[in-house]
C-alpha cells in the first residue's frame, strides 16, 4: 500500500500544479472514515481506495480524480455523507464521488436487474464526466486483482462475468487496452480456469521453441525499414490467453491453427512514415490476402489508429504487423487517459465526451431512454458494446460504424432515430436491396423514408444493434398500449350502450376506484387485453335488481352471429379502423377476413382480439364462452392504404405457361401474390393455394371473377380453414 507522501510525490512528478493539501486531506479523511474495516483478504479496507488511486497515477490523472479514488467508498461504507464531501472538498469532488459510489444496495430483485441498474447509473454519471468511468475501472481492476480472497465461488464467477460483459468492453471503448486485457485475464481465470491453464502451457512451449525466431524477425524487420530511410522501434507482442480463447471459439479452430499468436509492432514518428513502412514491408515479403486493415484512414470508434497487415515473413513465417506513430501507440495503450487535459479545458469535464469517438456513449444513453426496464436495457447495451465493426457511408460520405451483421435498418437508426422509424426501403451501392441485407465494409447506403411509415415488429427478427432493437420495441410497447386503450374504450362504451347507460367521466372514475387501478388508461388497457370485460364493469357499477327485466344475456353466440349477419342489426360493432394487425387485433388465419365482410372478435386474455368473418367455422369452438365475443366493424371509408391478405384455392390445367398466366391475371387486376403452395398435382390439374394482397372483399371478388373467366382455370374459391 502506498504511503501518503509516496502518493503525493507520485502525483507531483507528473503534475506539479496538483492540489497537494487536498490530496493529503482526502488520504487522512478516508483512512479515518474506514477506521478498522477490513477486506475479505484481511487487509485494512483503506488499502483499497489507496490502491485505486495508485492505479490512476499510472495514467497521470489529475488531482480531482486521485481524490475521488481515495473517497469513492466513504459515502456507501462509512458514516460520511455527500454533504461532508462537498463541504470539505468542494462540489466537483462530491459530484465525482456520487457518480462512482457503488450501487450494490439498490433494492432490486435479481442480480441481473441490479447489475443493469448499476450500469444505468454509471452511464448517467459518465455522460456528465468521463473521469467517473476512469475511477470506476480502476476500482473494478483492484477488486478483480483481489477477487481470489472471496470464499464464495458463485460470487466470484458472478463478479467475473459482470466484468467481461460490462467493464472490459467499456475499457475497450475508451481505448484503455492495458486495463481491458488485465480485466479479461483476471475474469477468464475465474470463469474458465482449465482453458486458461491449457493456453498458458501452450504459450510457454511456443516461447521456448521460438526464443531465436522472434529476435530474428525483429532484426529482419528493423533492417528492412532502416534501408528504407526510417528509424523505427520494432517489438513483438503476444496475444493474451483470453483473446486467444475467444478467437478459437469465434472461428471454431484449434490453438495450432491460429497464425497470429505473436504480432509485431512498428512505431515511427510521422503518419507518412507509416505508409512508407507499409510499402517497404510489402515490397520485401509476400502479402497474406485479406488481412490488410487501415485504421489510420478509418479509425475505430474508440479512436484507435494503426495499420494492420500480414505477410509471409523471414524464414517463411506468417506474421502479423501493426504500424503506427508513437503518439498513436500511446493512445492505443492508454486511450482516454493518455490524452487527459482537464486543466486545458478550464475544469470542463465534458469535452472528451463530445468528440466523435464517444458517440457510442450518447447512443447508450439513447438506448436507456427507449428501454422498457433494466433487463431490457442491459440486453441492448451488451449488443452494442460486444461487436466488431463494419464501416459504411451515407450518400454525402459521412462514416457510420456498425457491428458485424448489421442491416440497412440498423444503419437508418444509426443516422437518426426518426430516419429509422420512417424507413421504407434502402439502396446499397445504388441498388435496391431487402431491409434484412447484411452490410459489409465500404457499402454506401441511402435510406428511403416516408412520413406515414412506422417501425415494423418484423424488423426485430434481423436488426443487430441495441439502439435499433430498443427503439422498435419502444414503438411496439407504446403502440400496444395505445391500441389496447382505444379498443378497451370502445368495448366499455358498447357495454354501457347495451345497458341503455351513458359512459361518463364519473362512471370511469368509479370503475378505476372499484378495481383499484392507477387511472382510466389502465382501466381501458385491461379491458382491451381481455383481463376485464365491459359487462363485468357495468354490473359492478350498476348491480341489476332481481325484478328488473334487463337485456337477454342468455343469448347464444349463434344468435349473435345471426344478428351480426343480418341487415337489420340494431347498431354497428366496435371499429377496428387504424389498429395495426399484430398489436391489439389479429386477423384469423383460418378465414382471412377482409374489409367489407361482416366480422366478429374473440377476446383472448393478454393477447387482444382475433378477428373472424361471421361465417367462420372456428367460431363454433367459442359457443360456450359468450363473454369472449365482440361485435366488430371495419368502419372503412375507402381512404385506408392498408392492404389485406386473402387466401384462395385454384384448380388449373397442368400445362406449360399456366402458372405464368395465373400470376399475370392477378397482377393485372391489382393483386400481389405473397405466398403460393401446390396442395395437389395430378397428370391433368394443379390444386394451388394462394395468399394475395388485396384492398378489400370487393377487390378480391374482381380478381376471382377474372380468374374464372380464364379457360385454363377450372375453379376458384376462398380457402377456409
Amino acid at each position: 500500500m502506498m504511503r501518503q507522501y509516496e502518493l503525493v510525490e507520485t502525483v507531483k512528478q507528473y503534475d506539479p500544479s496538483a492540489d497537494e493539501q487536498a490530496i493529503n486531506r482526502a488520504y487522512v479523511f478516508s483512512m479515518q472514515a474506514h477506521g478498522t474495516q477490513t477486506r475479505a483478504s484481511g487487509d485494512p479496507y483503506f488499502s483499497h481506495p489507496v490502491e485505486v488511486a495508485g492505479i490512476l497515477t499510472h495514467y497521470r490523472l489529475d488531482s480531482a480524480s486521485i481524490i475521488t479514488a481515495l473517497l469513492h467508498d466513504t459515502v456507501e461504507d462509512t458514516d460520511a455523507t455527500l454533504s461532508d464531501i462537498e463541504r470539505l472538498f468542494g462540489p466537483e469532488i462530491a459530484k465525482l464521488v456520487d457518480g462512482v459510489t457503488k450501487l450494490s444496495q439498490l433494492e432490486i430483485a435479481g442480480s441481473e436487474a441490479r447489475q443493469a441498474e448499476n450500469f444505468r447509473k454509471l452511464l448517467l454519471a459518465m455522460s456528465e464526466d468521463l473521469r467517473v468511468l476512469l475511477v470506476k475501472l480502476a476500482d473494478r481492476l483492484h477488486n478483480m486483482r483481489t477477487l481470489s480472497h472471496i470464499c464464495d465461488a458463485g460470487k466470484r464467477k458472478r463478479i467475473a462475468g459482470e466484468t467481461l460483459e460490462i467493464y472490459s468492453p467499456l475499457a475497450e471503448r475508451i481505448g484503455m487496452r492495458e486495463v481491458q486485457e488485465e480485466l479479461e485475464d483476471l475474469a477468464f481465470a475465474q470463469i474458465n480456469p482449465d482453458a486458461r491453464t491449457s493456453i498458458m502451457k501452450r504459450l510457454d512451449f511456443l516461447r521456448t521453441a521460438g526464443q531465436s525466431v522472434v529476435p530474428r524477425i525483429i532484426e529482419s524487420l528493423s533492417d528492412t525499414l532502416r534501408d528504407a530511410g526510417l528509424a523505427p522501434d520494432v517489438s513483438g507482442r503476444e496475444k493474451t490467453p483470453y483473446s486467444i480463447w475467444r478467437k478459437m471459439q469465434r472461428k471454431d479452430v484449434e490453438f495450432e491453427q491460429l497464425s497470429d499468436i505473436m504480432a509485431f509492432r512498428v512505431r515511427v514518428g510521422l503518419i507518412e512514415e507509416c505508409y512508407r513502412a507499409l510499402g517497404a514491408i510489402h515490397g520485401a515479403w509476400r502479402v497474406s490476402p485479406g488481412r490488410f486493415k487501415d485504421y489510420i484512414s478509418l479509425p475505430k470508434p474508440n479512436g484507435y489508429r494503426s495499420i494492420h497487415t500480414a505477410v509471409i515473413g523471414p524464414d517463411g513465417h506468417r506474421i502479423e504487423i501493426q504500424i503506427r506513430t508513437r503518439d498513436m501507440h500511446e493512445r492505443a495503450e492508454n486511450g482516454l487517459a493518455a490524452h487527459w487535459s482537464y486543466k486545458q479545458r478550464a475544469g470542463n469535464g465534458k469535452g472528451e465526451a463530445d468528440t466523435p469517438q464517444y458517440r457510442w456513449l450518447r447512443e447508450l444513453l439513447d438506448i436507456m431512454e427507449q428501454a422498457e426496464g433494466p433487463d431490457d436495457f442491459l440486453e441492448h447495451t451488451k449488443l452494442e458494446m460486444f461487436r466488431d465493426q463494419v464501416f459504411c457511408f451515407t450518400p454525402r460520405g459521412d462514416l457510420i460504424a456498425l457491428p458485424h451483421g448489421a442491416t440497412p435498418v440498423d444503419f437508418a437508426y444509426a443516422v437518426h432515430s426518426e430516419v429509422g422509424d420512417r424507413c421504407t426501403g434502402v439502396k446499397v451501392n445504388g441498388r435496391m436491396v431487402p431491409l434484412q441485407t447484411g452490410l459489409v465494409n465500404g457499402d454506401q447506403v441511402e435510406v428511403l423514408t416516408s412520413k406515414t411509415q412506422k417501425p415494423s415488429p418484423d424488423w426485430l427478427r434481423f436488426v443487430a444493434t441495441g439502439k435499433a432493437r430498443a427503439r422498435i420495441r419502444r414503438f411496439i410497447r407504446i403502440q400496444h398500449r395505445h391500441e389496447y386503450r382505444e379498443l378497451g374504450r370502445g368495448i366499455l362504451d358498447k357495454a354501457f350502450r347495451q345497458e341503455q347507460r351513458r359512459l361518463t367521466k364519473k362512471a370511469i372514475g368509479r370503475a378505476v376506484d372499484i378495481f383499484q387501478l392507477q387511472d382510466e388508461d389502465d382501466l381501458f388497457i385491461r379491458i382491451g387485453e381481455g383481463r376485464l370485460s365491459g359487462p363485468e364493469i357495468v354490473h359492478k357499477l350498476f348491480p341489476p335488481r332481481a325484478d328488473a327485466a334487463g337485456p337477454d344475456r342468455t343469448a347464444k353466440p349463434g344468435a349473435r352471429r345471426k344478428k351480426a349477419n343480418g341487415a337489420a342489426a340494431a347498431e354497428t360493432g366496435i371499429s377496428i379502423r387504424g389498429l395495426i394487425p399484430g398489436m391489439a387485433v389479429h386477423y384469423a388465419r383460418c378465414c382471412h377476413p377482409l374489409p367489407g365482410e361482416r366480422i366478429v372478435g374473440i377476446v383472448t386474455t393478454g393477447k387482444g382480439v382475433t378477428v373472424h368473418t361471421v361465417e367462420c367455422d372456428t367460431l363454433q369452438r367459442f359457443n360456450s364462452m359468450p363473454s369472449h365475443w365482440l361485435d366488430l366493424s371495419w368502419d372503412d371509408d375507402g381512404s385506408a392504404e392498408e392492404s389485406h391478405v386473402a387466401r384462395i384455392k385454384v384448380f388449373l390445367s397442368n400445362e406449360p405457361g399456366t402458372l405464368g398466366d395465373l400470376s399475370t391475371i392477378i397482377g393485372k387486376n391489382g393483386g400481389n401474390i405473397t405466398n403460393l403452395r401446390i396442395a395437389h398435382r395430378s397428370v391433368d390439374f394443379f390444386e394451388i393455394h394462394l395468399d394475395i394482397q388485396v384492398d378489400d372483399v370487393r377487390h378480391l371478388t374482381e380478381i376471382i371473377a377474372a380468374l374464372r373467366a380464364s379457360p385454363i382455370i377450372t375453379s376458384v374459391d376462398r380457402a377456409r380453414g
